[in-house]
């Protein structure tokens, strides 16, 4: 979409636009490019950009590990004091706990990280480059669910002075100055977000353009409703041309304004030119800013390196050879249309079964097969051998949670030797803690979801991976579920004596177990295969550099890449606009032959309009190319 290319941008023009006005741009997304566009290295903390005219911007890359563990360390004595006088376990029961990293940590930091920014009050203007939308949309509602968790540790800090009060005593409550604080933290940044401007980014493509109503759907309907001030129409097409690839992407941007401006009425209307070239370094980014938000025509190039022509060989799409493929690659790459095509093609030349879940939390497979796929596998293409799923976190979540409840309410309140015990305080306090839904989730319930799929051998699973940042998570969540699980084992085996904690303990072993078969299917590369996609262009190539980079750390290898979105010079020709985007993909795609030379690297030809429907992906999997 080029989301992070126009928020530096944006933060570029209001730096220069009024150079006593300190602005800051913070990158929350946990595969930040912040550094690639500015074209300067970035650390965790706010850096001034060298602009013209002395104007005055910093950029912060979010380092959530770091963030995160500094706030939990500021706060870990006060946190175990709460939750040990709330619960039956000690300090030595839930310290390890803590020091275990958990998915959803990045939203955390950049929480944090914008509250200390707002808190600071060193700038003027804050401009947030946030993560792709599913994982955004988790971010604008953590204050709510931080909130929630305070409810908790409120309760839980007031078990003392409640069981004082029932017994007609009395008892300060534990840590109510951390709790006022965060109280002021959470209401701090819901507020600025009630109040900020929210852009939304879009593309005059079909799905983006689904992408977007779904994701204003979900930020005005919500229960904090937060309504969207701009929308970014990039990559538009506007002038008239001869040729064929650009009159077909005029038309889509045509069509594209006027939807914009029927279902987003109320919002200011920005259009971005595609330039054919990558937007790099403060002199681009405050030219692009000029364009798209002053309504200036661009007055920045840059020009393309001169690089030889790539040689290509017809192939036929891989086979599905492992029982698991997961595929991997930044935001709007098109991993979703490859998800599918490589599942489509898997059925035209065989017999075995296949099934794709996408785990993103903004899915579009449905936008693919043109029908609706819910949480559960349903048929798509009318081949009742090829299904297709979206997995919802929270409705599974929610689902797990009221049966946790009824468990808890039977361990609660029981008859043990002709004596009723009732824990209505326990029982209250895991109530309220079920009722927040954290930040991770996804990731949680996206390693249970794929080893439940992975229970039928026979069958071929395609997992449609979430964006570069958070697709690393998820892989990172089973060594991290297995040494939560190793953790609580041992902390519920002190408490063996009560049922529950027996109960629990049997489910956590079980959880481990699959968690620990999951591992050994993911590092096997006759198991798991991973198919890597990237457009070519220099900002996703670096992206995807890093990507493979820590794959490789994880014990992850990526066996072949698909290079999406590839002109070809029969298309281009006669075009300045499409030849110079083509020199830059050539340039782009140079780097990847040399770069892995191991790896099978396809080049998927540049279609003029969106894969949907059988027809569309026939034509699509028809066509496919071997980089040589």
């Amino acid at each position: 979409m080029g989301k992070t290319t126009l928020a530096a941008s944006f933060a570029v023009h209001s730096a220069v636009g009024n150079a006593r006005r300190p602005v800051l741009l913070i990158s929350t997304d946990p595969a930040h490019s912040l550094s690639d566009i500015l074209q300067q290295p970035l650390r965790d903390a706010p850096k001034r950009v060298p602009l013209p005219r002395g104007a005055r911007l910093y950029a912060w890359q979010v380092d959530a590990d770091k963030q995160f563990r500094g706030f939990l360390g500021r706060h870990k004595e006060t946190l175990l004091t709460i939750l040990e006088s709330g619960s039956l376990f000690s300090r030595e029961d839930i310290e390890p706990l803590l020091d275990i990293s958990v998915p959803g940590m990045a939203e955390m930091a950049g929480l944090l990280a914008l509250e200390e920014a707002l808190s600071s009050g060193k700038y003027d203007q804050i401009v947030v480059d946030t993560a792709p939308i599913g994982h955004t949309l988790r971010l604008l509602q953590l204050p709510e669910y931080f909130q929630r968790f305070l409810s908790f540790l409120e309760l839980a800090s007031n078990r003392d002075r409640v069981l004082a009060e029932h017994f007609g005593g009395k008892a300060q409550p534990i840590g109510s100055r951390l709790l006022t604080e965060w109280n002021r933290l959470a209401e701090s940044v819901k507020r600025a977000l009630q109040q900020a401007e929210i852009f939304l980014v879009t593309t005059p493509e079909k799905f983006a353009l689904n992408e977007s109503l779904r994701s204003r759907n979900i930020l005005e309907e919500g229960s904090s409703p937060l309504m969207i001030s701009a929308v970014v129409l990039n990559r538009a097409v506007t002038r008239p041309s001869d040729c064929a690839v650009c009159r077909q992407r005029v038309r889509a941007t045509s069509a594209a304004q006027k939807l914009l401006k029927r279902e987003f009425s109320r919002a200011k209307l920005f259009k971005g030119e595609d330039a054919g070239m990558p937007i790099l370094g403060a002199a681009g980014l405050a030219a692009f800013g000029n364009h798209v938000f002053a309504g200036k025509r661009m007055s920045w190039k840059i020009t393309p390196p001169r690089v030889k022509d790539i040689h290509l060989l017809k192939s036929e799409w891989p086979a599905l050879d492992a029982p698991l493929s997961l595929i991997v690659g930044k935001g709007g790459v098109g991993k979703t249309t490859i998800s599918a095509a490589l599942g489509f093609h898997a059925r035209q030349k065989s017999r075995r079964a296949v099934e794709i879940c996408s785990v993103d939390p903004a899915p579009s497979l449905d936008d693919v097969f043109e029908t609706e796929v819910g949480d559960e596998p349903g048929i798509v293409l009318g081949d009742p051998r090829f299904r297709a799923s979206e997995m919802d976190s929270v409705r599974i979540f929610q689902r797990w949670v009221e049966e946790i409840k009824a468990a808890i309410e039977e361990a609660t309140t029981a008859e043990r030797s002709g004596i009723h015990v009732d824990l209505w305080f326990e029982r209250q306090l895991f109530s309220r803690l079920l009722e927040i839904v954290p930040p991770g989730i996804d990731e949680v319930f996206a390693i249970i979801r794929i080893s439940e799929l992975l229970g039928d051998p026979s069958k071929r699973i395609v997992i449609d991976m979430a964006p570069t940042g958070h697709a690393l998570d998820l892989l990172r969540t089973p060594e991290r579920i297995l040494a939560w699980t190793r953790l609580l084992l041992k902390t519920l085996a002190a408490h063996r004596t009560l049922g529950f904690a027996r109960d629990a303990g049997v489910k956590v072993a079980e959880l481990g177990q699959r968690v620990r078969e999951l591992l050994e299917v993911l590092k096997d590369p006759k198991q798991t295969g991973i198919f890597t996609v990237v457009l070519p262009e220099p900002l996703p190539d670096r992206e995807t550099e890093r990507l493979v980079d820590d794959l490789d750390e994880l014990g992850l290898r990526s066996k072949s890449m698909f290079i999406n979105r590839v002109l070809f010079s029969r298309n281009t020709a006669g075009c300045l606009k499409c030849e110079q985007a083509r020199r830059w993909q050539l340039a782009t795609i140079a780097r990847l032959e040399r770069r892995y030379r191991g790896k099978a690297l396809y080049a998927v030809q540049n279609f003029p309009s969106e894969i949907a429907g059988k027809k569309a992906l026939r034509s699509f999997t028809g066509k496919l190319w071997l980089v040589e």
